[in-house]
């Protein structure tokens, strides 16, 4: 395995000249024109207002990390020197340094400051604390447990993500170049990961041979995989950074290619990338005196088993996509050959450049989805809670293909849909599933038992630290009906709505129910006439017996006790606390394979 990696490395290493060097042609150019256009028509740009607000939001907040470390130089007992020297610094990197962020985009900044400002106390606890009686800053979030610890909060309606950088400088000075490698001496490990978003994002901007070229690159694939539901690094799909890194190798690839060339070369590139070969824009660079470790496979038995590396340029190189599965690959791949044939249809004159940027049409792509229901008694905590949740699907799906050894394959939607339910606030979360093609010699119909890693992900779940009364998950298998109505509005209108009847759209049990549940109707759940009509009805999973067989045909259960629908509805959402840590219910054993 190691040798094949380091055959993969030289391949990469061995594209480092540019395909083709040749000028865009008048067909070319007009082209991108179109692109342009239609780019313009998409609201990809913010009003000269909120520009001018971000600078000032930036501005205040730097104030107010200064302001910190001289509170905290005085409350150490420091000398009068030392408190005339503090000093911190905010610096921007991501789509905000690149030039590609949008209206309503969030700031990637990092505050740096000196060695004694420790992250633990002074950043989480008295930055936290000075943030928390800014009148203008809301939403306040601190995740001091997540591989790169951060403070999330709005700042006069501006989302801010803040990483922390410790610095082995008793100062910092205002003109400090935190590029330079010899920056990270000393420094903790949670620091350099840090410090790497703005290392990477100058690095990117050095490498890049059109700098304009590349931004309008970036917003056309950025908007893309929005519209198809592959942007998201905690769902398994690719990030920010990772898609600007893949659209920096295509411009130097093609230096002198125009964006409409190089969106169309995008996705010819890769989709013939033979992965697990690396994207790379420069080749690693080994042997530093920091000696800090590096993605390499030869000797990281935990870099073998990346799947779609893609390396940041900045020292230490690191895989950007560690987060991408065996589904979320194929499905991105999916996507990448219809983008190509899209791009095809543009350069023949069949479609507008529009196609490339409608919409992928979720919930008609599957038949079975799970849908994890997250709540609490609170926003607050509804917020905290569900960024837990959310950042550990991604294990659902891997344990979900690892006990179906590749059969099943799941696509997450990277939206989460927010409301309230049952007096609670609510956010839901949509796996797609479908027979991967890992599964294509499995009998059609297939029953596959999905209690086990549901079982794992809620003991995973259980170990969040600062759980209250009230949050609760729900892990629910839903099928769409093949004679159920099209959802043409896409999820879009189901994001939109939360509550509208497309979430019905996708059925827990299909329309032939046992006598026993066939009585239990209400004014509310008229399952009847919404089944005449075409509708599903959905129903808690701990409604259902535990036997429940989910195929295609029939699908029989039968209630637990004598309770009206509603009332059982009711004491789902609001479960004891006490009997139920959790308020994890059971999933239906299983799910029946179909070609979709």
């Amino acid at each position: 395995m190691a040798s094949h990696m380091n055959q993969n490395q030289k391949a990469a290493q061995l594209h480092c000249e540019p395909l083709s060097t040749s000028a865009p042609t008048d067909a070319e150019l007009a082209s991108n024109r179109e692109l342009e256009e239609c780019m313009r028509q998409s609201g990809l740009f913010e009003s000269q207002e909120e520009s001018i607000l971000r600078e000032e939001v930036l501005g205040h907040l730097d104030r107010i990390v200064k302001l910190w470390v001289t509170r905290i130089s005085i409350a150490r007992g420091y000398s009068a020197q030392v408190v005339m020297e503090a000093n911190a610094k905010i610096f921007t990197f991501g789509s905000y340094r690149l030039g590609v962020h949008g209206p309503g985009s969030d700031i990637d900044t990092l505050c740096v400051g000196p060695t004694y400002a420790s992250r633990e106390k002074d950043f989480f606890v008295v930055l936290h604390d000075m943030l928390l009686e800014t009148p203008e800053v809301t939403e306040l979030q601190a995740v001091s447990d997540a591989h790169v610890p951060i403070l999330k909060f709005k700042f006069k309606g501006i989302s801010i993500d803040l990483l922390y950088g410790r610095l082995a400088l008793w100062v910092i000075q205002e003109d400090l170049d935190i590029s330079q490698e010899s920056i990270l001496r000393n420094v903790d490990e949670q620091s350099v990961r840090s410090l790497n978003g703005y290392r990477v994002t100058e690095e990117i901007v050095r490498l890049v041979p059109n700098i304009h070229t590349f931004r309008a690159t970036l917003r056309c694939i950025k908007l893309w995989a929005k519209k198809r539901g592959v942007y998201s690094n905690v769902m398994g799909f690719l990030g920010g950074v990772s898609w600007a890194l893949l659209v920096a190798r295509i411009c130097q690839l093609y230096p002198n290619a125009v964006p409409s060339m190089l969106v169309s070369r995008f996705f010819r590139v890769y989709t013939q990338w033979r992965w697990p070969i690396p994207v790379m824009l420069r080749q690693i660079e080994e042997g530093s005196s920091l000696g800090l470790p590096v993605w390499d496979p030869r000797k990281n038995p935990r870099d073998r088993s990346h799947l779609m590396p893609i390396i940041t340029p900045a020292y230490p190189c690191m895989n950007s996509s560690y987060n991408v599965s065996n589904s979320t690959l194929r499905v991105m791949i999916e996507h990448f050959n219809t983008a190509l044939e899209v791009c095809k249809a543009v350069e023949g004159k069949q479609v507008g450049w529009s196609a490339l940027f409608e919409a992928y049409e979720f919930l008609e792509a599957y038949r079975n989805y799970l849908e994890i229901d997250v709540r609490a008694n609170g926003q607050d905590d509804l917020r905290a809670w569900k960024g837990w949740v959310e950042s550990r699907l991604r294990q659902l799906i891997l344990k979900i293909e690892w006990h179906t050894h590749g059969v099943l394959q799941c696509h997450p939607y990277p939206c989460e849909l927010i409301g309230m339910r049952k007096q609670q606030h609510s956010a839901t979360f949509i796996i797609g599933l479908r027979r991967g093609k890992d599964g294509a010699l499995i009998r059609k119909g297939q029953e596959i038992d999905l209690q086990r890693p549901v079982d794992q992900f809620k003991e995973l779940i259980n170990r969040y630290s600062d759980r209250k009364p009230g949050m609760a998950i729900y892990v629910i298998h839903k099928r769409k009906k093949s004679n159920a109505p099209s959802a043409a509005a896409g999820l879009g209108g189901l994001l939109t709505h939360p509550r509208s009847k497309r979430v019905a759209e996708i059925t827990l049990v299909s329309q032939e129910m046992s006598s026993p549940l066939k009585k239990q109707k209400s004014a509310k759940y008229k399952r009847t006439e919404e089944a005449a009509r075409g509708h599903d009805v959905e129903y808690p999973t701990k409604i259902i017996d535990n036997q429940l067989m989910m195929n295609a045909s029939t699908t029989s259960g039968s209630l637990p006790s004598n309770k009206p629908v509603e009332d059982e509805l009711e004491s789902y959402s609001e479960i004891d606390f006490n009997r139920s840590k959790m308020g994890f219910e059971k999933l239906p054993c299983t799910i029946a394979l179909y070609s979709r």
